[in-house]
């Protein structure tokens, strides 16, 4: 689990360099972090830890698209996370997804419970009756890409199971503490403590890059 320390020291990091970042990647990575630590907070509570830790995610990659609604939530954050792995040259992200939770991924990645058209055909959405076969053929496509160490295709097949799982939490369509599919909840929140913190150490060491504006900025009264 992600821990007080880790996200101390991103803090200790962001103080030391901020006043050299663009307001825009600043106030993203202040937000993120202030998550990231509460979220640290909640060793025996992985409900409660997803939660935050989904809250930090969305800090650390949301931005101002200005009406351009078109691009969809998970088009936003597949954009984020390939950004982040050409910057990761050592590979930081690829420990984690390749030597720490490779099983758990596996699991994840395999869930009826964490992928969208299953939920669809289960509330009569027309379109959706094939949904196992939709899932055998991504589960298939996700051995493609464990079997190559595709990280980013990889993350993204996860990233879509994770936020299914985040839209079954914030929707209240979960239980808080319940004991039917409890699986995803505890992989999904170690595997976000894990990574979440190199996503934002890789954003600070990259102020260069034209972060954009925070989707909600600060207002001064």
């Amino acid at each position: 689990m992600l821990t007080l320390t880790e996200t101390t020291a991103l803090k200790d990091k962001q103080r030391a360099l901020r006043d050299a970042f663009p307001d825009s990647l600043g106030l993203r990575v202040h937000r993120a972090i202030s998550w990231l630590t509460r979220a640290a907070q909640e060793q025996e509570d992985p409900d409660a830890a997803f939660v935050f830790l989904w809250i930090a995610f969305n800090s650390a990659y949301s931005q101002d698209i200005g009406i351009a609604y078109h691009v969809s939530e998970k088009g936003r954050f597949k954009s984020f996370l390939s950004t982040l792995l050409a910057f990761d040259t050592e590979d930081r992200i690829y420990e984690v997804v390749w030597t720490r939770f490779p099983h758990e991924i596996r699991l994840v990645l395999e869930n009826q419970y964490v992928f969208g058209p299953f939920w669809n055909h289960l509330n009569g959405v027309d379109g959706h009756e094939d949904w196992q076969e939709r899932l055998d053929a991504s589960v298939r496509k996700a051995k493609i890409a464990l079997s190559e160490k595709d990280t980013e295709r990889v993350l993204n097949e996860l990233f879509d199971r994770l936020y299914v799982l985040r839209n079954q939490m914030i929707h209240g369509g979960a239980t808080w503490n319940g004991a039917i599919n409890r699986a995803q909840v505890g992989d999904g929140s170690a595997i976000l403590g894990s990574l979440l913190p190199i996503f934002v150490d890789l954003m600070m060491d990259h102020p260069e890059h034209p972060w954009k504006e925070a989707i909600y900025p600060v207002i001064t009264p």
